[in-house]
């Protein structure tokens, strides 16, 4: 077994400093194909970059980063494409690689926001009613 066997490839760049990035950009930046990303956005529901008036496909800082974590996952780990998908889905709103999102946690803030509105049910109804109003006032 050679010593390069077991080292981690960490990208020897940094992803340039730009608002947003076409998809041969990211496909370069990634090292893949763009028909890869075109399939990476049918199965990562995260990985959804916009589409300029052109409908040329323009990926955010945090779209690249998100494909370089699948990739990571994908290449590096060996998951299939529905265990990346599911490592995705547990993970925090942070960047990617951050920390696990407990599930007594999040079962614990959901409850909470339960709460909030269980306790004043007409409050809804009121804000109903007053956007309702609003939109009949634009109109």
């Amino acid at each position: 077994m050679s010593a390069s066997e077991n080292i981690p490839i960490q990208p020897a760049f940094e992803i340039p400093d730009k608002l947003y990035f076409r998809i041969g950009e990211v496909a370069r930046l990634a090292g893949i194909k763009p028909y890869v990303l075109r399939f990476w956005e049918t199965e990562f529901p995260a990985l959804g970059p916009r589409k300029s008036g052109t409908g040329h496909r323009l990926y955010r800082r945090k779209d690249v980063e998100l494909v370089l974590e699948i990739k990571r996952l994908l290449y590096e780990k060996r998951f299939t494409i529905e265990g990346a998908r599911k490592s995705m889905e547990t993970r925090g709103k942070g960047e990617a690689g951050a920390r696990l999102v407990k599930p007594a946690a999040a079962k614990k803030a959901i409850a909470a926001q339960a709460d909030l509105f269980a306790e004043q049910p007409n409050l809804t109804v009121m804000v109903r009613d007053e956007l309702r109003s609003l939109v009949e006032f634009l109109k």
